[in-house]
């Protein structure tokens, strides 16, 4: 878990992850929180149920495949969630993913959560450099990433950046 002043970002072990996908409120329960992040429909559920298939796996760097719920100490409600999207590669690079629910945004919670779980992964002795991929329109996004240190590196149909 990494504490920052306003969130709890907790790493979803493979089973809490099953549960997301399958029986969210044993998972609120277990957690002691109330899910209004992302719908978990269409698109990112499936990425979740990827990233599920490789906790899976690889269970003993679920840290590093699994997503982190961001839940607001004040009153334990999930704001969205943030995944390293595997384990560090050979370069020592490892990309960061991020969503809020919509209820949330522009409050500062993601640029907070973005920055300490970058804080907390390049404190790993695997990892000298995080990248993450933005829409070429996503400058919501690409703001958090600025405020956080990033660096664009490319454009092209996407955006990529590195901290």
């Amino acid at each position: 878990m990494i504490e920052t002043e306003r969130l709890e970002l907790i790493p979803l072990t493979p089973s809490q992850l099953k549960l997301w996908i399958e029986d969210i409120s044993v998972l609120e329960q277990e957690l002691n929180c109330s899910y209004k992040g992302q719908s978990m429909n269409g698109f990112f559920g499936e990425i979740v149920k990827g990233q599920l298939e490789k906790t899976q796996k690889d269970p003993d760097n679920y840290t590093w495949h699994s997503f982190w719920l961001l839940i607001r100490k004040s009153d334990r409600v999930v704001v969205g969630s943030a995944d390293f999207k595997d384990i560090p590669d050979i370069n020592n690079e490892v990309e960061i993913g991020y969503g809020l629910g919509e209820l949330f945004e522009h409050n500062g919670y993601m640029t907070e959560a973005v920055k300490s779980m970058c804080d907390w992964a390049l404190k790993q002795k695997s990892v000298s450099h995080v990248i993450a991929e933005t829409n070429t329109d996503g400058f919501a996004s690409q703001r958090i990433l600025q405020r956080c240190g990033f660096i664009e590196e490319k454009r092209d149909k996407t955006v990529w950046w590195r901290l």
